[in-house]
């Protein structure tokens, strides 16, 4: 297993539980420092990815490596759901 940030971690495992539209994750995940990266490593890891739903718009949600991720550490279990088709 390798390292992870429990930042990373705990963004895409939140993401993962139910679905979230992005302006949610945007104002809930927002930060003001440059060093504190979570949404942008997260989508640079392949772990979340937006994409647009008809009649709900932009949505965030866990892809296949992000489940791979969460799996390899211990935080997919009961109540984690995705959107992945």
């Amino acid at each position: 297993m390798s390292e992870a940030d429990p930042l990373v971690l705990d963004f895409v495992e939140w993401v993962a539980r139910e679905p979230r539209g992005y302006s949610e994750v945007v104002d809930t995940w927002k930060t003001s420092c440059p060093r504190l990266t979570i949404w942008e490593d997260a989508a640079e890891g392949g772990y979340v990815a937006r994409e647009s739903v008809t009649g709900i718009g932009l949505v965030v949600k866990v892809t296949a490596d992000g489940e791979r991720f969460l799996r390899a550490h211990g935080r997919i279990g009961q109540g984690t759901t995705t959107l992945r088709s």
